[in-house]
């Protein structure tokens, strides 16, 4: 059984609630128990990663939002649907990815009856770095697709201007890590919609690319 901090702040983070295991579905039940920072108390699920472990491809975005926390799954929302047509159009079948979130609890404030959005902190994200980490240490996958700013966070340790490193693949440990926009950007880009979704089929396909030549 894993030890629980007394109390729950970002500087406690996840790592006491992360089981010495090899089995996805044990770490996403374990997921379920974590209070390593303040997200789990306003969350109704930690929205851990799915898909086969031995996809070629890892996608990271950033959190879950409204509907992925209310059903517990990554990307079931507007912006996971942007995503899967995103991946249909590059050619990447989906049983070759394994989708995530670089931080599992959806981070929100209320206003009247919506949940609306919040961005994570760099505490929240290292807090919850160890599950990513535990993700990664048991996927197949050579290359990995960063959906936006807090994933590149999450993955590199560091901010990375997207616009300028989209598509150009940097090196983590002997992985591949292709960092392009989140989908969400899509819905938010107004008169930018098409040029950043093109951008992103564009960098989906091209880490399909690579992680088929590996």
């Amino acid at each position: 059984m894993t030890r629980r901090p007394a109390v729950a702040d970002e500087r406690s983070g996840a790592a006491p609630y992360v089981p010495a295991t090899e089995d996805l579905d044990a770490l996403a039940r374990a997921a379920n128990a974590c209070q390593g920072c303040p997200l789990f108390a306003d969350a109704t699920f930690a929205v851990f990663g799915e898909g086969p472990r031995e996809a070629p491809l890892m996608l990271v975005g950033e959190q879950p939002g409204d509907q992925e926390d209310q059903k517990g799954h990554p990307f079931v929302g507007p912006a996971g649907r942007v995503l899967w047509s995103c991946l249909e159009e590059a050619g990447v079948p989906r049983d070759e990815v394994f989708v995530t979130n670089a931080v599992k609890h959806f981070k929100h404030e209320t206003r009247g009856k919506r949940r609306i959005h919040q961005k994570p902190t760099a505490g929240e994200i290292d807090a919850c770095h160890p599950w990513l980490e535990a993700e990664l240490s048991l996927l197949d996958a050579s290359v990995i697709v960063a959906l936006g700013a807090t994933a590149v966070r999450g993955l590199l340790g560091r901010p990375v201007p997207i616009a300028d490193n989209r598509g150009t693949p940097i090196a983590l440990g002997d992985r591949r890590v292709v960092v392009t926009y989140h989908p969400s950007a899509v819905l938010r880009g107004e008169e930018r919609a098409a040029e950043i979704r093109a951008a992103l089929v564009e960098d989906l396909r091209t880490a399909h690319r690579l992680a088929a030549a590996a």
